[in-house]
């Protein structure tokens, strides 16, 4: 079997640059300039860290990321080889994502035009909570869309879905719901949605009627405020304690105000990261039970819990039919991966389904029929695992950065889970400032003002980090710092003179 032997990399050890990413840039190289041809094998892991005087693992990291983008194929027992996927989804030859953003500026001027160059993604951005699209597993993705895309066209299907979703995904869904959540619900309880947005605006339209009151925690996610708001809600902003939204407050607010719906995110709350005990949530039960309103309970990252502690969704304590249970799993799979789901008594599912019918009447069999298959088959079972243990050595990679590079500038409480920390900025920094002085230093964070129900100003940042690798992260730190001391030095300065 003829192998590239001769493969050279020119690995420089002080860059900026991951040397799994110098690896994968060079084979991309090879390939796109026709030396690596289709099927061709690539040396194993150990010889090629061998022959470049790197730890093996960095291979298989290199490795691992063209296999994810399709430039790669591994067949076990057999090894490594060129991708015959890069005719179709490499048609246009360009830098893989996962490669380091600072490395992708240093293609050479020959393959870069000074127009694309403009568009190059040299901003480290960490996001409000993303998932990292570089760890799905494509190759198990692609084969259930084969399935779903071949089962549709023999089929011949002409009649549209069922607009609550198709009943295999529904029934997936379900079964994973009532076992891995501990929900009672049955397959008329539950409906597909595309993504929680959709939700949102779907919940709002049927159950809020023109001047409602909604409750929501007076720092949250604004565009499912906004979907509230364009269905003629009135938002009632309520203060966030480190157990959640303050129930006593709430209770007070009750006692003389109508309210229609009490709208939380008890797992890690958006965008706080608090959680809210077991007995808050109960205590939130009876309210709704005493003062006859609904809670919207926004379950966004069930899947990564990081303590030992297992706490069950609300909807699982209900009793009384008034929690609407919103999921997705476009964290588990990618956020463009639109695909969501809604659990709540049959009459509003009913409701929600004749919504559904007057703007997305067909859905999307395809993708639902190869998300159905990815359960049923335990795949997005075992992703979960993978990507699970991922993200958790990513959040302890970042805490040790923030406790060593920011420490001056702010501070935080480690959340039981969740994507993201939640930054306390010190009283002196200067947010405005800082968010400018981020973008000049090529970092872009999520500022707390941004989730401000008032526009009131925050002094905290929401700093995902699940979607960058520690090479990203640190980088991203270490900038970050430099425009925290952006407002320092003047400062320094004035003191000096």
């Amino acid at each position: 079997m003829l192998r590239p032997w001769d493969l050279k990399v020119e690995i420089v050890r002080d860059s900026e640059i991951s040397i799994h990413a110098q690896i994968a840039q060079k084979i991309i190289d090879e390939i796109q300039q026709g030396r690596f041809a289709i099927g061709l094998a690539l040396p194993g892991t150990r010889e090629l860290a061998n022959t470049l005087k790197v730890n093996r693992k960095t291979v298989i990291q290199a490795y691992e990321e063209l296999i994810a983008q399709g430039w790669l194929n591994a067949e076990s027992k057999r090894g490594t080889f060129v991708s015959s996927r890069i005719l179709s989804v490499n048609q246009h030859p360009k830098p893989i994502k996962s490669i380091d953003y600072d490395f992708q500026n240093k293609i050479s001027k020959e393959s870069t035009s000074p127009k694309s160059k403009k568009y190059e993604n040299d901003i480290i951005s960490f996001g409000s909570g993303l998932s990292d699209s570089r760890l799905i597993p494509l190759e198990v993705l692609s084969r259930a869309m084969r399935h779903a895309l071949i089962s549709t066209i023999r089929t011949n299907k002409q009649s549209y879905n069922e607009p609550k979703g198709s009943m295999i995904l529904r029934q997936a869904i379900l079964d994973m719901l009532n076992m891995s959540r501990s929900l009672h619900a049955d397959i008329d309880n539950i409906c597909i949605v595309r993504g929680s947005q959709m939700g949102y605006f779907l919940i709002a339209r049927v159950l809020m009627r023109p001047s409602d009151n909604v409750v929501m925690a007076n720092l949250c996610d604004q565009l499912t405020r906004d979907a509230f708001k364009s269905c003629g809600s009135h938002i009632i902003p309520i203060d966030i304690n480190e157990n959640g939204i303050n129930l006593a407050d709430l209770e007070t607010l009750c006692q003389h105000t109508k309210i229609r719906a009490v709208y939380v995110s008890p797992h890690f709350q958006f965008p706080t990261t608090v959680t809210m005990p077991i007995s808050n949530r109960r205590q939130l039960l009876v309210l709704a039970d005493r003062y006859d309103f609904l809670i919207i309970e926004d379950d966004r990252d069930f899947e990564f819990n990081f303590s030992k502690a297992s706490i069950m969704p609300m909807a699982s304590m209900d009793k009384s039919g008034r929690v609407v249970y919103i999921g997705s799993l476009s964290k588990v799979l990618a956020s463009g991966f639109r695909m969501g789901f809604i659990a709540a008594p049959k009459e509003i599912i009913k409701h929600l389904s004749n919504e559904i019918m007057m703007i997305d009447r067909q859905g999307n069999s395809v993708t639902e029929l190869a998300i159905a298959e990815l359960l049923h088959t335990g795949e997005i079972s075992r992703h979960i695992l993978k990507i699970f243990k991922i993200f958790e050595e990513r959040r302890n990679f970042i805490v040790k950065l923030l406790r060593t590079e920011l420490k001056d500038f702010v501070t935080f409480k480690l959340p039981a889970g969740g994507l993201a920390l939640w930054l306390i900025v010190k009283p002196d920094i200067n947010m405005e400032l800082l968010s400018k002085d981020a973008e000049i230093e090529k970092v872009r964070i999520v500022s707390g003002s941004t989730f401000s129900s008032n526009n009131d100003p925050v002094s905290a940042i929401r700093l995902g980090f699940a979607n960058l690798n520690d090479d990203e992260l640190t980088m991203g730190i270490k900038r970050l710092k430099k425009a925290f001391e952006r407002q320092i030095r003047p400062n320094a300065l004035k003191q000096v003179l």
